[in-house]
């Protein structure tokens, strides 16, 4: 079981590491484009990449829980905490894809919407 905690772990310090360099990367970039490109298209394209690194990350994080609930402790009570876990982190994976998107996910055949919805 030792193994499985050390994988849950190495899962969690990943998802927390492409959330780090992904944040310092958009910020690198986004100070060096200011100087070649509208501020507003900088802001709209790191936001962007952060959000995206954000939602890699996220994913890595839900990973470790999931793995961490049903390999190593798999009670209802763990369960019931891994759905709320799962829930949430949907609910801000959602959000940040509408956010980065620009529109809901089933219009994605359309462009970008400047109307918000």
């Amino acid at each position: 079981m030792a193994w499985i905690h050390l994988i849950t772990r190495i899962v969690e310090v990943a998802g927390i590491a492409i959330i780090v360099i992904g944040a310092f990367a958009s910020l690198c970039r986004a100070l060096w484009a200011l100087t070649r490109q509208p501020q507003r298209t900088v802001i709209a394209t790191f936001r962007s990449d952060l959000g995206q690194a954000i939602l890699l990350g996220l994913e890595f994080l839900v990973a470790a829980d999931i793995i961490n609930t049903v390999a190593i402790e798999p009670t209802l009570q763990s369960l019931a905490v891994l759905a709320g876990i799962v829930l949430i982190r949907t609910f801000l994976s959602f959000s940040l894809e509408v956010e980065i998107e620009g529109r809901w996910p089933w219009r994605r055949h359309e462009g970008p919407s400047n109307s918000g919805g």
